[in-house]
């Protein structure tokens, strides 16, 4: 079932770009690559609250302007569309009133999404690190794909390298799912997987009597994992093990070998945990210099895709 949801998700026919407008320029171009790659349909969903719709007139009074905020947003992405369209993507805009998290869960729904995009922002000018309420929620709720496209994240130019996906996990039960789409995508970019796994310190390890590096349990567990999830679809795969903080680790070696993608193990628990305790989660979104796709274990597997759903319109 792993491997039917992976072929599924690396390979993504609907695509939900979830926008506050502001961050549509830093989005965009990821998702038009996606579309490319992929073939899948764009569908751009921005949320209006009704506090966003509140305006200043003249003398500085404010009042509601729900029809002024929709008509904003409509245009701002229609102008995506229309780039999406000139490519040969198919491309829709979708303006609802509510709440963005509850917009977001319903039109996956509604149009059989099976890949969502969207922003985080990173540090405020107290230098708290944020990666935003929806975001937060948006990654605590849905049971598909997430990839966030943080602030320092940047699209890879064409290059004569070897293109390269990272996989950190946590090793934990539910790491086959994230190791199978990690593969799956990794095939489809042909780039080579790197399946990293941080263990603590050298020095606490070794306190503890227990193997490091290349004789811990871990890099068995990696090469395991590896021949299980990547046999026969030639994908090059690298098991690797680092010591040290799981936030830096993960951030350096993607930053090292010029990685175009982050896959994070995500699973519900493990999601929960990181952005409420340890952050690791939290702070990788907020700081990786390319997208992040995160992924909670997997409850409701897509194993077929249904027929799309009709097609999107403006509120």
């Amino acid at each position: 079932m792993a491997d039917a949801a992976a072929r599924d998700w690396a390979r993504p026919t609907v695509i939900l770009v979830a926008t506050d407008l502001s961050d549509l320029d830093r989005l965009m171009p990821h998702a038009l690559q996606q579309a490319d790659s992929t073939g899948a349909r764009l569908l751009l969903l921005h949320a209006l609250s009704p506090i966003s719709a509140i305006s200043a007139d003249a003398s500085g009074l404010p009042y509601y302007d729900m029809a002024g905020a929709l008509e904003v947003a409509d245009k701002a992405m229609q102008f995506w569309c229309g780039v999406a369209r000139a490519r040969g993507i198919r491309c829709d805009a979708l303006v609802r009133e509510g709440q963005p998290t509850h917009e977001i869960t319903v039109a996956i729904r509604q149009f059989r999404a099976d890949r969502l995009i969207l922003g985080t922002r990173s540090r405020s000018k107290l230098g708290k690190l944020l990666v935003g309420s929806v975001a937060e929620q948006v990654l605590r709720s849905v049971n598909l794909p997430v990839i966030t496209v943080g602030p320092e994240a940047h699209l890879q130019e064409p290059s004569d390298t070897e293109a390269v996906v990272l996989l950190a996990t946590t090793l934990r039960e539910t790491s086959r799912p994230g190791a199978a789409l990690a593969c799956r995508i990794a095939a489809a970019q042909q780039a080579r997987l790197v399946l990293l796994h941080v263990l603590p310190p050298l020095d606490e390890m070794a306190r503890k009597h227990l193997p490091t590096g290349l004789d811990s349990a871990a890099m068995h567990e990696l090469r395991q994992l590896a021949a299980e999830t990547c046999a026969g679809t030639g994908v090059v795969v690298e098991p690797m093990v680092v010591h040290g903080n799981p936030t830096i680790e993960i951030l350096a070696e993607a930053s090292a070998r010029n990685a175009g993608l982050i896959i994070l193990g995500a699973t519900q628990r493990s999601a929960l945990e990181n952005l409420t305790r340890d952050r690791t989660v939290y702070r990788v979104l907020a700081h990786a210099r390319c997208p992040v796709l995160t992924l909670r274990e997997a409850q409701a597997m897509p194993v077929e895709h249904h027929e799309e759903a009709v097609g999107a319109h403006h509120a």
